[in-house]
């Protein structure tokens, strides 16, 4: 059986019943859609993707300062750039 990541979870027929205020409520939270009672897909709002992809991306930034921290190293002027 499969994990469900959301605290919320709503089946294919409802969310297209009711596909305004699910979305709503999706607003801080991701909301788990089951087709045939297995997880298919996740809604999210617009504001929590935007969150997500720039927490992925700070922690990306971060891994890439952490594999640098210990050079090399290119010594270059001021007058150089």
């Amino acid at each position: 059986m499969k994990t469900v990541l959301a605290e919320v979870a709503v089946s294919v027929s409802e969310l297209k019943r009711h596909y305004a205020s699910i979305l709503r409520e999706a607003d801080d939270h991701p909301v788990a859609v089951f087709n045939r009672n297995q997880p298919e897909a996740y809604l999210l709002s617009a504001d929590f993707y935007e969150r997500l992809m720039t927490q992925l991306e700070d922690l990306e930034d971060a891994a890439r300062v952490r594999e640098r921290a210990d050079g090399p190293f290119v010594d270059v002027s001021l007058d150089d750039l």
